[in-house]
């Protein structure tokens, strides 16, 4: 039996959530430009087989994926649909409240699009956790994979670089066009980074303007940082160190009352 309640009927999600003992993951990703080589759905597909791999190890239940995040910098492409962040707390909102009638009470949220998506994420979470007597986990790959980041030879986080590339060449390869990948190096700026593993101070991210974003466009077709460095066998490696913690996070909640 599928472990996403959207494939299954009411009677099959109610014993799939009996069995999950309560706790689900939503994933949460993005519609938008990811170079030339990568399909606009990168990041909700990233949430996505994190969410299957955990689910064959585990009886979480996995509800159906956000494919929508906030993207107001990447529209200068086609295909990037952005919705607003006050729009995407309370949709997220709901799917959580909704859930939660029918005997869910903790949550993994899994995010795709990276720091964009974390502050309404968070807002969500919050408000859920205070107003629902709920708990909400939210599992960010960057932040995840902190401690492997270097060992695997990946440069900064940037966008459809080294990092989403290898990821998306071992669990859909058949969606990347490596022929396709232009580099477009991430040059240091002092006191800035977007990176979750930057060890030195730095500003808070705010999303690019449509002045920079052209740049990105006209110089590598959205892309910044280096896909050409990308493998599947250090995608495996990212991916499985990921799985693994998501795994006992959702084996901790299950635990708990």
């Amino acid at each position: 039996m599928s472990k996403w309640i959207q494939e299954n009927n009411w009677q099959n999600a109610e014993k799939l959530i009996e069995e999950s003992k309560g706790v689900a993951i939503i994933p949460v990703g993005s519609t938008e430009q990811h170079g030339y080589h990568l399909p606009l759905g990168t990041d909700t597909y990233v949430a996505i087989t994190l969410a299957e791999a955990a689910a064959k190890e585990t009886k979480v239940v996995l509800a159906p994926p956000i494919w929508f995040g906030w993207s107001p910098h990447h529209m200068v492409l086609p295909g990037t649909i952005t919705i607003r962040p006050e729009v995407l707390i309370e949709y997220l909102y709901d799917v959580i409240e909704s859930l939660t009638q029918h005997g869910i009470n903790k949550y993994i949220l899994i995010n795709g699009h990276r720091i964009v998506n974390i502050i309404w994420m968070q807002l969500a979470a919050e408000r859920a956790q205070r107003k629902l007597g709920i708990k909400v986990k939210i599992f960010d790959p960057a932040y995840m994979s902190k401690d492997i980041v270097k060992e695997l030879g990946f440069g900064p986080v940037g966008h459809a670089e080294e990092i989403e590339t290898s990821h998306m060449l071992y669990c859909y390869s058949e969606l990347v066009n490596m022929e396709k990948a232009e580099d477009n190096p991430i040059k240091p700026v002092d006191l800035y980074s977007v990176d979750p593993s930057y060890p030195n101070d730095t500003l808070c991210y705010v999303p690019s303007t449509i002045e920079v974003a052209k740049e990105h466009a006209e110089k590598a077709g959205g892309t910044t940082g280096e896909p050409t460095k990308a493998s599947k066998e250090k995608g495996k490696i990212y991916h499985e160190h990921l799985v693994k913690n998501l795994v006992k996070i959702i084996k901790d909640l299950q635990q708990e009352n």
